[in-house]
């Protein structure tokens, strides 16, 4: 999945796994309850970690998994993309883009509804998330091949156990 917070992209991720008998993996379901907040001092790059490193364990025998992670970065995309087909499996991207208005109207409407599940989003949180989401474009929706690893790594599995370090 890849979108901004308050797109639909876990509405989205349920109907897929829904649809396809798929493993669904969401770190907002897993923050709170084990840390209390969003990101917690950089725990939420431990959780991802663990459970990509469960994705491809799934995969590897077999079961569907749906990553309902965001994915904010091409680079998060590429590295995914490319420990998915280490595992002998495919990846396919879905984008769930959302205008700031309807973002916003959705973001309070979670917090209002179920607080104890969400945690809260200032508007200066949404623009600068709003400013560093690298849109994906349709070659890389498509999955065209995944290039190199920015400069100064070798391969795409040190770029990721960099960016979550309990990938390994």
């Amino acid at each position: 999945m890849v979108g901004l917070p308050g797109a639909g992209k876990t509405t989205r991720a349920r109907q897929l796994a829904a649809e396809h008998g798929a493993l669904r993996l969401t770190p907002d379901e897993w923050m709170i309850p084990l840390f209390g907040e969003s990101l917690a001092d950089g725990k939420r790059d431990v959780l991802e970690g663990r459970l990509l490193w469960l994705a491809l364990e799934a995969l590897k025998v077999g079961t569907d998994v749906v990553l309902d992670f965001g994915c904010w970065s091409r680079d998060e995309r590429s590295a995914i993309r490319r420990l998915v087909e280490s595992a002998g499996a495919s990846c396919r991207l879905v984008y769930v883009p959302v205008d700031p208005e309807t973002q916003r109207a959705r973001i309070a409407r979670r917090r209002s509804a179920t607080p104890e599940q969400t945690f809260p989003i200032s508007e200066a949180e949404l623009r600068r998330w709003r400013s560093v989401f690298e849109e994906p474009d349709a070659s890389e929706l498509e999955g065209s091949e995944v290039g190199g690893p920015p400069p100064g790594w070798s391969g795409w599995p040190q770029w990721a156990a960099d960016r979550w370090p309990s990938l390994v």
